[in-house]
Formats: C-alpha cells, structure tokens, sequence
C-alpha cells in the first residue's frame, strides 16, 4: 500500500518510525537492506514532501497528574463563535487536539485535567462558545 509519491521501501520506513520514532538510520537501514546513508536521505524526502510532519512520543499523562481525560463535542450558538472558539481552544492548555467535524457538532476536543474540579472550570468558560456534550475516558482499548 503505497501511494505514487513513495514506493515499498519507504513505506516500510515509515511503518518503522511509526512504530519507533527513536530509530536509528542503521537499525532501520538494517530491517530494509539499505544503509543508514540512503535511509537518512529517503527519511529527508519524506519530510520535504510532507509525508513526515515531525516526531512524536507516547507518554502516560496519569504519571504526571493528568488524572480527568474528556472527549468533548461542542456546539456553537452562533456562527460569529468560530474565531474566539478557535482562540480560546488552542491557547488553553488542557485541549490536547482540536477538529472541526461534520455531522453532529461542530468540533470535537481531547481535553486532559489534574482533577473534575479542573474539568468543570474549563466546562464554565467553554459556555461562553456554546453547548458540549462530554465523554469521559473509561480506558484505552488500542
């Protein structure tokens, strides 16, 4: 599975740094059959073609505080809302992701907080935008 800006080889590398950022070219290089030299230069490709936007880490928020984990819909009461939603989203430190959504809703955020009391001050100011409706982590699956 591949598209026609790269071919098996690089789809293999990239399933490798998906799967371990941390990677070294010669470890990756030995898994594909190339050297590190010709990983790293198809690595560079990637990145300049958009294919790799960066490096990531998976982290466990529990271990520093970041006990309350929500999935929030939100529903905008004007379309006048959409800017200082945006604004308020992106520079409040609790929303980890934010998406404009089709179908029910107009965004969808992950939100993580140290406490319920945290999650409730944020709910108060996201009134403000509009109306949410909230899930809460129950444990991750995959």
């Amino acid at each position: 599975m591949t598209s026609h800006l790269i071919d098996n080889t690089d789809y293999r590398i990239l399933q490798l740094l998906i799967g371990d950022s941390t990677l070294s070219h010669k470890d990756i290089g030995a898994a594909v059959h190339l050297t590190g030299q010709a990983v790293g230069a198809r690595i560079r490709r990637m990145r300049e073609l958009g294919i790799i936007e960066g490096y990531t880490i998976r982290w466990n928020p529990l271990r520093i505080g970041q006990n309350i984990h929500a999935f929030i819909t939100v529903f905008l009461s004007s379309n006048n809302a959409h800017l200082p939603f945006q604004a308020f989203a992106k520079a409040h430190e609790s929303v980890t992701e934010l998406y404009r959504i089709s179908g029910e809703g107009c965004y969808w955020m992950r939100v993580r907080t140290v406490d319920q009391e945290a999650l409730t001050a944020f709910l108060d100011e996201l009134l403000k935008y509009g109306n949410y409706r909230v899930n809460l982590d129950m444990g991750q699956i995959k």
